[in-house]
């Protein structure tokens, strides 16, 4: 039996994926069985648990990526460029957001995939490591600030940091929700709040 590409599994992997996020889009994910994703799909049952065993691995690995280009910008700001506006850290996050979910309607799936959380275990520890990470990284941009005098130096970097994080899911389920419009000015806003120290 010919040997199956490292490039060929990973390319059946997004196949299975894509049709995942299709199917959770329009039927949500309980009302979502495996036969409907493998006929999505168009794969057989074998193919697509050669991938994944259960649905919930599927919730999983999306909920995974969709955070994932998100905390690779802030920890790469983190760790490049610390001294970078706040504002800005934060406003290419929420610019990011916007035009994956215009892309793939990754808002929506969030605000699936946080109701499902509510009931499954393995899903709220993985959001509770994600948004810990992006915490960490984004106390990281704060704790320069501070230093420099641009931000407060009496409430802690981490307790700054996670008031920034809590934008993200408000700003998740406006996108999610209202007319794109009505959002379309919220990251500039974020940058005129908190801009460069170097401008102000």
């Amino acid at each position: 039996m010919p040997k199956v590409s490292q490039e060929y599994m990973d390319a059946r992997r997004t196949e299975i994926l894509d049709a995942a996020r299709r199917c959770f889009l329009r039927d949500g994910f309980h009302s979502t069985s495996m036969q409907d994703l493998f006929t999505e799909s168009g794969l057989s049952a074998g193919a697509v648990y050669r991938h994944f065993a259960s649905k919930d691995e599927m919730i999983l690995a999306i909920a995974e990526e969709n955070m994932d280009e998100v905390l690779t910008l802030v920890h790469t700001v983190a760790t490049t460029r610390p001294s970078g506006s706040v504002g800005a850290v934060v406003a290419d996050v929420l610019d990011l957001v916007s035009a994956r979910s215009a892309e793939h309607d990754t808002a929506r799936l969030a605000v699936l995939a946080w109701s499902e959380a509510l009931r499954n275990p393995t899903l709220a520890r993985q959001f509770s490591t994600l948004l810990t990470q992006m915490r960490s990284d984004l106390a990281e941009v704060v704790r320069e600030h501070q230093e420099s005098g641009a931000l407060p130096a009496e409430v802690t970097a981490e307790s700054i940091a996670g008031a920034l994080v809590c934008l993200l899911p408000g700003y998740i389920l406006q996108v999610a929700m209202l007319d794109p419009t009505l959002v379309a000015g919220v990251g500039e806003a974020v940058r005129a709040l908190w801009p460069d120290p170097a401008t102000t």
